[in-house]
């Protein structure tokens, strides 16, 4: 079952639903791809300054650090939607697209939902601590504002939990649909 994104077919409020959410999803990921062009340029900025003039600029090495993770924790949802996610798929490969349907429903239900959900619900805390006592980085000449990186976790959390969701809609849809049997 390698495919990239398509809308599901029919009319139902949860498939519309899920259309919707998914449509979202992609243009956020869509978006922030962009900083990777962010990221290349923040990388040559900080090779130039250290090796071509001797600084080295502690903020370029946590901005790199950053957009990696904005980029990681933001894709991890857009790769459920795109059904890209890794699976194990030495078992899954073999399998009728009715089971691998299967397969993937107890994974979203069984796996990916609970760890979202818990990842969310602690970057919440994660967020709201650093912001009580406005931490920054421990480094002299660090980027301020770490609530800002940690807030990454909840609210891509929040997207990864919501393209389960959706894949969990596509997958009951196959499953249960005429054609599929």
């Amino acid at each position: 079952m390698s495919y990239t994104y398509a809308p599901i077919t029919g009319k139902g409020f949860f498939i519309r639903l899920a259309n919707t959410i998914d449509s979202f999803i992609l243009s956020i990921g869509n978006a922030i791809s962009w900083l990777n062009v962010v990221l290349v340029l923040v990388i040559l900025a900080q090779v130039i300054l250290r090796y071509v003039f001797g600084l080295g600029q502690i903020f370029l090495e946590e901005a790199q650090w950053h957009l990696y993770a904005v980029l990681v924790m933001f894709g991890i949802a857009y790769g459920v939607v795109d059904n890209a996610h890794i699976r194990m798929d030495l078992i899954y490969s073999s399998r009728s697209e009715r089971t691998k349907e299967w397969i993937e429903l107890f994974g979203q239900l069984f796996f990916v939902m609970p760890l979202s959900l818990i990842l969310f619900l602690k970057g919440i805390d994660l967020v709201e601590s650093a912001w009580r006592v406005n931490e920054g980085s421990p480094s002299p000449g660090g980027l301020p504002w770490r609530w800002a990186i940690k807030a990454v976790l909840p609210v891509s959390m929040l997207l990864y939990l919501l393209a389960s969701i959706t894949r969990t809609i596509r997958s009951i849809t196959h499953i249960f649909s005429p054609k599929a049997r």
